[in-house]
């Protein structure tokens, strides 16, 4: 199954909201009695296919259409505020999404495919991989509230990457939650990577320490760090956070070379307050988004692109190791509002 049907198929709590709101939003006119005459039905919006071909696509004359006019324009911004796209970039796509429409008759699909656009457009410049350089180890910090994914998500990232030849290195740095580290040490077991891990309630900073010394003894091109995520008190975690730091930069100076922050999509805006506390806490380079096939509130990923402008380096739509995977804007856009691939 590739990556973009188990997305499409998994977010449907997401796309199956905006796409059925979409459709709802075009059909209100018709349903009010507001629809036009023949020849105005038939105007097509530039870029529709009319005829047999237009129908295969979704885009034919045949579909009901409405103007896109001021009132429609404010349920539009509602709809997309309500999929946690925020209401700054809500009030953006719609208005970009308006331009050269405004007073035209446009069907539903003609609207997603303007939807779809749009979000691809935000979503393409911080759709980045998680680079890979020649220094080794490379030192991923991975930091996000407990309950994240954040474990699971290491998990996956060590699997792929040994399964890609990558030697790899884990560090259970949250010493706190033995739940966190036994699930760490299963990841490990399954891809054959050492898992490196201290008594509960050890100093993390020192089990950050040992792990890259370990790493540099053997070669590693990769040592992931768990992190605590308990944002009960700041204070001790942007210390315990700041310590991690410190130390390991006694064995390299230029670590962490990566910073990576896991959200959890199905507490929609919520993330947005996630990326501002952890950006002042640790210096965060990039997102993992989780949980996608959770939530009906996908649009807080759109949110995060325009507010922050981080690299989105993968998106996850389940718990299987292939169920994580690289951040395709084009491909998320799609799935969102219910297109076809």
């Amino acid at each position: 199954m590739s990556f973009f049907k188990k997305l499409k198929d998994r977010m449907f709590r997401s796309s199956d909201k905006i796409a059925g709101s979409l459709d709802a939003l075009v059909e209100t006119e018709r349903a009010q009695g507001g629809d036009a005459a023949p020849e105005a039905v038939a105007e097509a919006a530039p870029g529709a296919r009319p005829g047999l071909v237009g129908r295969l696509f979704g885009a034919g004359v045949d579909e009901p259409r409405r103007v896109l006019d001021d009132a429609m324009l404010e349920s539009l911004e509602e709809l997309l505020i309500e999929a946690d796209m925020g209401v700054d970039t809500a009030m953006r796509v719609a208005a970009n999404i308006a331009e050269g429409r405004m007073g035209r008759r446009i069907s539903a699909t003609e609207l997603k495919q303007a939807l779809a656009t749009e979000v691809a457009r935000i979503m393409e410049p911080v759709a980045r991989p998680l680079p890979i350089y020649a220094k080794r180890p490379q030192v991923v910090l991975v930091v996000g509230v407990n309950g994240s994914g954040k474990t699971t998500t290491i998990g996956k990232l060590a699997s792929q990457f040994k399964a890609a030849g990558k030697s790899v290195v884990i560090a259970a740095g949250d010493t706190f939650r033995a739940a966190a580290v036994e699930q760490l040490q299963i990841w490990g077991s399954r891809a054959g990577v050492p898992v490196l891990t201290a008594p509960e309630g050890s100093d993390p900073a020192s089990l950050a320490f040992d792990a890259l010394t370990r790493a540099q003894e053997s070669g590693a091109d990769l040592l992931l760090i768990d992190t605590a995520g308990r944002l009960q008190n700041r204070a001790d975690l942007m210390e315990e956070l700041a310590k991690i730091v410190r130390v390991i930069r006694k064995k390299d100076e230029t670590a962490p070379h990566n910073t990576l922050l896991v959200l959890d999509a199905t507490t929609g805006q919520n993330a947005v307050a996630q990326v501002e506390i952890f950006r002042k806490i640790a210096d965060v380079s990039g997102l993992v988004m989780t949980k996608l096939d959770g939530t009906a509130k996908g649009g807080v990923l759109v949110s995060l692109a325009d507010k922050f402008g981080l690299p989105i380096h993968a998106i996850g739509v389940g718990e299987q190791i292939d169920d994580l995977s690289p951040f395709d804007p084009e491909d998320f856009a799609r799935a969102l509002v219910g297109l076809p691939d």
